[in-house]
């Protein structure tokens, strides 16, 4: 363990859960690395994934975005591949695209496909679909408005996915960003978590919440004052 980590669990109690705002204070008082750290969330959910009726999966707006850059491609053609250009797309295609998803050139954070364009885009999923890149109509990535698809993406969408231990993490800003910014943000994806909640569950859904940068400490929030 690093001294500035060691130092930053002295002056915390592990044990202890804090409040949103005072999580946040205190994570980003610790995040102090030489680069822009992001801070994570981490949320514990009582749901088993295997079940079709306790998947948790979506997108959530962040009102500060995320801090990170999200370059953009989309599956479409004529007047749909324009408009995803003139949006802020970095890469646009059809056939082309395709190409070179296969050769292994995947240099986009997101892909955007118009419903059209889902047959050649079954071509790729073996390929896109293990990172989370898959075109999907449930996440708004499938759809005839590319425009706003890729407006939402650039403006810092978060997409999430609970993982088989019934976990989900998602980035949630820069270290760089104020402590209001990271509140407002943390809380918005609290809030989309909680709205997700699905209608297999039974028990405690939302079982733990913690907060943590790049190269800093975890830190509990209190549940009960969320």
């Amino acid at each position: 363990m690093g001294k500035r980590i060691e130092n930053a669990y002295k002056s915390l109690d592990k044990n202890q859960a804090y409040s949103l705002k005072d999580a946040v204070k205190i994570v980003k008082e610790n995040a102090k690395a030489k680069f822009d750290e992001t801070i994570d969330i981490a949320i514990n959910l009582g749901v088993d994934p295997k079940y079709a009726d306790q998947m948790v999966r979506g997108v959530c707006s962040l009102p500060h975005g995320t801090g990170k850059t999200i370059r953009v491609a989309v599956l479409a053609q004529g007047e749909k591949a324009d408009l995803a250009k003139a949006a802020g797309a970095d890469i646009v295609g059809a056939e082309n695209l395709i190409d070179s998803i296969l050769a292994g050139k995947i240099d986009f954070d997101r892909c955007i496909a118009t419903p059209d364009m889902m047959g050649m885009a079954g071509k790729v999923a073996r390929v896109l679909g293990p990172k989370g890149l898959m075109p999907n109509p449930k996440l708004g990535t499938v759809t005839t408005d590319v425009e706003n698809a890729v407006k939402k993406a650039k403006a810092g969408e978060v997409q999430y996915r609970v993982e088989k231990a019934g976990i989900v993490h998602a980035g949630i800003g820069r270290a760089s960003f104020t402590e209001d910014q990271l509140y407002e943000n943390t809380k918005a994806f609290i809030d989309a978590i909680n709205k997700a909640k699905p209608s297999g569950v039974k028990g405690t859904y939302m079982k733990k919440v913690s907060l943590s940068s790049t190269m800093g400490v975890g830190i509990k929030v209190d549940l009960n004052a969320l």
